[in-house]
């Protein structure tokens, strides 16, 4: 029988809608099974956790193989919001709630929330440009330390 999980970190490096929900979904299972749970938000993945942008993730609809939809025509004005839209009905009527929820719901759980320190330094980001849920802006290092002995994803 292999070892229970008792720890994930997960990391989100992209901030497209579909870049960030599957590592809520992924941490919301977790602590939903008792799994302590720190989210490492670095590069991109820090517009999920930036106050002036977490409420208005869109779904990246140029070069998204996903969607099967031609580059030039992911491009066109109003693809990219028609797309957003679209998923945003289909999670709602799953009743997967909307990114600003999700957040606080995870956090509220228990779930750790940090930024990237480099990457906020590179973004010129503070705590203070950040929601409230985030516990700290921390280095790669302190990343590692609060990661031992779980399992790291890669979102």
């Amino acid at each position: 029988m292999a070892d229970e999980i008792e720890k994930v970190a997960i990391v989100i490096s992209k901030g497209s809608l579909e870049g960030v929900y599957p590592a809520l979904i992924l941490a919301n299972g977790a602590r939903s099974e008792g799994i302590d749970v720190a989210l490492f938000f670095t590069f991109f993945g820090l517009e999920a956790i930036d106050r002036r942008h977490y409420e208005h993730l869109k779904v990246a609809s140029v070069g998204n193989p996903g969607l099967h939809v031609a580059t030039l025509a992911g491009g066109l004005p109003g693809v990219s919001s028609i797309v957003t839209h679209y998923m945003e009905r289909k999670m709602d009527h799953l009743d997967i709630p909307p990114i600003p929820e999700f957040l606080e719901m995870i956090a509220d759980s228990g779930a750790g929330l940090y930024g990237c320190k480099a990457t906020c330094d590179l973004f010129d980001l503070t705590k203070e440009d950040l929601i409230d849920q985030v516990e700290a802006i921390i280095t790669v290092g302190d990343f590692y330390h609060l990661a031992a002995g779980g399992q790291i994803i890669y979102t």
